[in-house]
Parts: structure tokens; C-alpha cells; sequence
């Protein structure tokens, strides 16, 4: 089964549309499925206090400064929509808040987000279970309980889902990877399970496919220098390439666990055994 690839641009592109596009071509020129984004209503996922706070960066001293700073409307979502297509390469994006999810609705994504830390967000769940889209749900920061209770909400509407295993610390040590819990969730939720990343280097993500993801999510950028949170945490277009033909390799590699002699191997047979 092929895994879908996903190329995580989210805030990477720092506000610059000309940086988005970019990285939407090194996702397309790599093989990758998708790419997606992160859409937020400033005033609606931050309190005025948070906002006030200091924080320095290219566009002024406070969060709210940044928050806005990195956020795209309309017009740069029409261009991405439109850039996307050109380019024949799906896209979507992980709303943080209603007013962001109903957004999103007015295009024509083939697939919906839950981003970890929106898991317990019912209201939000609610919005984009009734779409009824093909959603990734990420379990970063979940226990038992709360991704049950997300579950029950998609099943509820009859929403199809797909799981995300996921360690939401940036980047992520490699010892906490934990993929075995792939199998476990497949086994316990009776669904697909995909994988979502935040470590370094791509070597954990083409383990995750071997262990049975069904899907790779992962954080790119052009330079991991760059100014941002989430740079650290991502890779660069030369790791994606490889990314995505290591994981081409692993699912060839990984076969269909049917017990049968090929071509080449019966000819050894004739050789070695008479």
C-alpha cells in the first residue's frame, strides 16, 4: 500500500508568499501527496495578555505582532489554492479555531486536520467532523481517554479518519519515537495510523512506514536557520527527496508477507538443489 506523504509547510514560510511557494515546489518536485498549512484567528486562539507580552521578531515586539506577522487571509489562500493546482498537488491546512475551520471551507480541500493540541477542542472537532472529509487526527500530548472521546465524535458523524501517531516535543529525541504504538493504536481504534514528526533527520519516519504508518507527515523548510519556531524541528528539500525515496524503497522492501519463490529464486533452487 502506498503511504501518503504529507510536506508540513504550517508557519515555516514566515508570513511570505513567495517562501510558500517555494516550499510547495521542493514537496512537489520531491513526491510528495500534500502539503499543508496552519490557520489561526489571532484573537481567537490567544488571550489580550499573551498577545500584549514581549516578543521580539521581524515584525514588532509583541506575540501579537508575530502571531499576525505569520498569518495568511484570503488573498494569499486564494493564490495557495490556485498556486496548488497549477502544480497538481493537493493541500490543506490545521485550523486552530471555528472561525478558521469555517475559513477553510469555502475551498475545495480533499482532507481536514486535527493538530495534537487541538484534540480536546470539541466544538472545533464537531465543525470539521461534519464536513465529513478525510481527517488526520494527531495523538501528540493524548492519553486513551481524550483520543476515545475524538473518536467518538468523527464516528459520530461518520467522518472519515485516519490517526497520527505523534510525539509533540521539537524536535523530538529519537529514543521517545515509541513506533510500536503504530500497531497498537491501528489494533485498538480499527483504523489506519499515520505518523507525524518532529525529529530530526528522516531516518524515524521510514522506520514509522516498516512499522506500519499509513502515513508520513513532517515539517519542511528551506533552511532550518531560519527565523521560527518550527525550523528546528523540520527538514530541508535534500531530506524530503530522500525521505520520499527511502519510504518508495521501504514499501518495497516491506513486500505483502506472502511466502513465494520468485522467478530468480526458483533458478537458484534448480542450481543448489538439483
Amino acid at each position: 500500500m502506498k503511504t501518503f506523504i504529507i510536506a508540513e509547510i504550517g508557519i515555516n514560510h514566515n508570513g511570505d508568499m513567495a517562501l510558500a511557494k517555494k516550499l510547495i515546489d521542493a514537496a512537489v518536485i520531491a513526491g510528495c501527496d500534500a502539503v499543508k498549512f496552519q490557520k489561526r484567528t489571532v484573537d481567537k486562539v490567544y488571550t489580550k495578555e499573551y498577545l500584549d507580552g514581549p516578543r521580539k521578531s521581524p515584525w514588532g515586539e509583541t506575540q501579537r505582532a508575530q502571531k499576525e506577522g505569520l498569518e495568511f487571509g484570503k488573498a494569499e489562500y486564494d493564490e495557495i489554492d490556485r498556486y496548488c493546482k497549477k502544480k497538481a498537488i493537493a493541500w490543506y491546512a490545521s485550523a486552530w479555531d471555528i472561525d478558521s475551520q469555517k475559513f477553510l471551507q469555502q475551498y475545495d480541500c480533499q482532507y481536514n486536520k486535527v493538530a495534537s493540541a487541538m484534540l480536546t477542542k470539541d466544538e472545533l472537532l464537531e465543525e470539521i467532523a461534519k464536513e465529513g472529509k478525510y481527517t488526520f487526527i494527531a495523538t501528540g500530548m493524548s492519553n486513551y481517554d481524550e483520543i476515545d472521546h475524538a473518536v467518538e465524535i468523527f464516528k459520530k458523524h461518520n467522518c472519515p479518519f485516519e490517526l497520527m501517531h505523534c510525539n509533540s516535543t521539537y524536535p523530538m529525541p529519537i529514543e521517545d519515537a515509541n513506533l510500536k504504538l503504530i500497531h497498537v493504536l491501528e489494533e485498538k481504534y480499527q483504523c489506519k495510523v499515520g505518523y507525524s514528526g518532529h525529529e530530526a533527520g528522516t531516518l524515524v519516519s521510514t522506520c514509522a512506514v516498516a512499522a506500519g504508518a499509513t502515513s508520513i507527515e513532517r515539517h519542511i523548510t528551506l533552511d532550518r536557520n531560519m527565523y521560527g519556531s518550527d525550523q528546528k524541528a523540520s527538514i530541508e528539500p535534500y531530506e524530503l527527496c530522500k525521505l520520499v525515496k527511502d519510504i518508495r524503497d521501504t514499501e518495497k522492501i516491506m513486500g505483502n508477507g506472502e511466502k513465494v519463490l520468485s522467478a530468480a529464486e526458483e533458478e537458484v533452487k534448480k542450481k543448489l538443489r538439483g
